[in-house]
């Protein structure tokens, strides 16, 4: 028998013993310290990124304007209440890097704002492997969370040098009229991707791997993380 398959009888023989007993939550018999720590991690990615959301929402109003839901609330409700992939029609279903590329066409008519929230918070799903919590028989790709963590730096680039063609900003961030005004945006950006690139670490020890480095491109494409 593997050791793999020990932990996975052992877990299963003390949760039929102590299924029932009030005090600890059974699910935890099937976490490791690592799993435990990934939850804290999903959890708090998703908290930044519904935080990002409504900072977005506050400095762009007119974006609401645009989409199928008229406040704010109700958009937070529909990221929440949606498992999995985040896939949405108003969108044409794009996903992830796609949903983030549409936030910088000038021809996208929809909310931006939506779309940046959507891209970035399923590409951060997928990076933990679309789970809202880990258990010690999950794996985690230390590639897709170091690359998570370099595509958020090209969004925050791309939000404050991709312009249109009157010079205006497609979403107003940190600066308003050529004045910085508002640096908590960085600071969220720069907490997720300190996140990413921890748990990727703690993912590429535990794998016994080494993340290969990502070369950020001339022209500051997203990199599609691994499938």
């Amino acid at each position: 028998m593997t050791s793999l398959s020990r932990r996975f009888f052992t877990a299963l023989l003390l949760v039929s013993m102590l299924e029932g007993c009030g005090g600890y939550e059974v699910k935890n018999l099937a976490k490791s310290d690592i799993d435990l720590v990934t939850d804290e991690f999903i959890g708090e990615t998703r908290l930044l990124v519904r935080e990002l959301m409504g900072k977005f929402y506050a400095r762009n109003p007119d974006q609401l304007l645009r989409g199928s839901l008229a406040n704010v609330e109700d958009r937070l409700r529909q990221l929440s209440d949606t498992p999995g992939p985040l896939s949405f029609e108003e969108l044409s279903y794009a996903q992830e890097i796609a949903a983030l590329e549409l936030v910088f066409q000038e021809s996208f008519t929809g909310d931006r704002v939506f779309a940046l929230t959507v891209g970035l918070g399923g590409m951060l799903r997928h990076a933990y492997g679309y789970n809202s919590e880990s258990f010690m028989f999950d794996s985690l790709d230390s590639q897709a969370l170091s690359t998570s963590a370099r595509n958020i730096e090209i969004l925050l680039w791309r939000l404050k040098n991709n312009r249109k063609p009157n010079g205006e900003p497609f979403l107003i961030s940190s600066e308003y009229r050529g004045r910085t005004d508002n640096l908590s945006f960085e600071r969220i950006f720069g907490k997720l991707i300190a996140l990413q690139d921890m748990m990727s670490r703690i993912a590429g020890d535990a794998g016994d791997r080494r993340v290969t480095k990502v070369v950020h491109t001339a022209t500051s494409v997203f990199i599609p993380l691994p499938i």
